[in-house]
């Protein structure tokens, strides 16, 4: 490992890359001050969009995926302290720095961990490319939330979750909210936009589950649903959560029993549950009747 000394010849070695900023109205850093979430992902010409990950740690997992920096906005203590490694991992990197004080007002609220990076977006993929060779899929509906958002990818990653689907009405998972909330897990679970019904994920061997509070529910640990040997698991807004003409459309609909009776989960919350009892390889199918209620 690099020691602190090391991190520090290394920021030295550098120093012609490192442009100190004197005005929030310096426009080499509007990426980072004046442009909306919608203006940096470029909805014109996405190959061209940019992104925003805080904190060095967030950072480093962008790196490790493969994604691009742009530039590097970092307080000037952290130059030889917590930015110093990811500094020395990419030298040819512009750093613009200024004080705490100077680059909260910049951006309008005071950077995690001193240091935020901007990034090219990744290439896009297609639904095809995140649900050929997985098994659990979860297919996020309308979800807005960007700490929602990044706390589902959080899950997905951790509890074993092959590939992530999203409607174009839910929250961009590289809005810098849901990317930091999700410390970096939107690199690491592939994921797509998805525009066809959900009846199209049947072309890849998938059956549908909708969370959701219906008489037609069934347990989440019903041993049907471990038992399909591909599953997208379908969850709903933080208000709402599916229309019907969703659950409708779905193969199964599951709930997850409570008790005292609450009604429901935050949506982040019940996709951790749900990801986490149908995770299981699949078993051989079960007889025709077994398993119901």
């Amino acid at each position: 490992m690099r020691t602190f000394a090391k991190h520090k010849r290394d920021v030295l070695q550098i120093m012609n890359k490192i442009v100190r900023i004197e005005s929030i109205d310096d426009d080499r850093v509007r990426m980072f001050s004046r442009l909306t979430e919608a203006q940096l992902r470029n909805r014109v010409e996405p190959s061209q969009g940019v992104f925003i990950a805080e904190s060095p740690k967030v950072i480093a997992v962008a790196l490790d995926a493969g994604c691009e920096p742009v530039a590097l906005l970092c307080e000037e203590r952290h130059l030889a302290g917590d930015a110093a490694a990811i500094i020395a991992r990419r030298p040819d990197m512009t750093v613009f720095t200024g004080d705490r004080e100077m680059l909260a007002q910049l951006t309008g609220y005071t950077l995690t961990r001193g240091v935020l990076c901007a990034m090219r977006r990744p290439r896009e993929r297609s639904v095809e490319e995140v649900c050929r060779d997985g098994r659990r899929v979860v297919v996020i509906d309308g979800v807005v939330d960007t700490t929602n958002i990044g706390a589902i990818f959080r899950s997905a990653a951790a509890l074993g979750i092959d590939g992530v689907l999203l409607t174009r009405s839910s929250c961009d998972p590289l809005n810098r909210r849901a990317v930091r909330v999700s410390m970096g897990s939107v690199f690491l679970v592939p994921w797509a936009w998805i525009d066809a019904p959900l009846s199209s994920l049947h072309d890849y061997g998938y059956k549908t589950v909708a969370m959701a509070l219906t008489e037609q529910s069934v347990p989440i640990d019903d041993k049907r649903l471990a038992r399909e040997p591909r599953l997208a698991i379908v969850m709903g807004t933080e208000g709402d959560g599916l229309p019907r003409d969703t659950i409708a459309a779905c193969d199964y609909v599951a709930r997850i029993p409570m008790s005292h009776n609450v009604d429901s989960l935050n949506v982040a919350a019940a996709a951790a549950v749900a990801f986490w009892e149908l995770r299981r390889s699949p078993s051989p199918a079960l007889p025709e009747g077994e398993g119901e209620e």
